[in-house]
């Protein structure tokens, strides 16, 4: 089920364009027991991202165990946004967080599992990463 819900997530991801850039267009899915609780993409600058997206929709919710997926690591700066990962690190609803690919921008780059690791949660790299990085590639900052 894991991939079925991370290639969700890139379904979402595909949502965002045009709106998003230059951010890249990413997508998110909360779920619950197995099941799909809540979806978001990134939108227009200086609005959600994608985690941000999604978490919105279950703001009032009571949930125990939460997993997310999302396609891209979160964000760990804040720029026009605030950090997604200190969002989600914040929020004990979730546990455990599915990244399909890390994040080659320099602010962020690998911070953002930190900040997600050293709160706690689950964090699995690589889900689906071809398939993201085929979408998603050129959207990303060239090292």
């Amino acid at each position: 089920m894991d991939e079925i819900f991370m290639l969700t997530a890139l379904i979402q991801s595909r949502k965002a364009l045009p709106e998003c850039l230059p951010n890249p267009p990413v997508g998110c899915v909360i779920v619950d027991c197995e099941k799909i609780v809540a979806t978001g993409y990134t939108r227009a600058p200086g609005k959600h991202h994608a985690e941000a997206d999604a978490l919105n929709q279950i703001r009032d919710q009571v949930f125990d165990c939460l997993k997310m997926y999302v396609t891209l690591e979160p964000c760990s700066f804040h720029g026009r946004t605030p950090a997604c990962a200190l969002a989600i690190a914040q929020d004990p609803r979730i546990s455990e967080i599915y990244v399909s690919i890390v994040d080659p921008e320099p602010r962020n780059n690998g911070k953002g599992l930190d900040i997600l690791r050293k709160a706690g949660k689950i964090v699995h790299v690589g889900l689906c990463a071809d398939e993201v990085n085929a979408f998603l590639q050129q959207y990303l900052l060239k090292g």
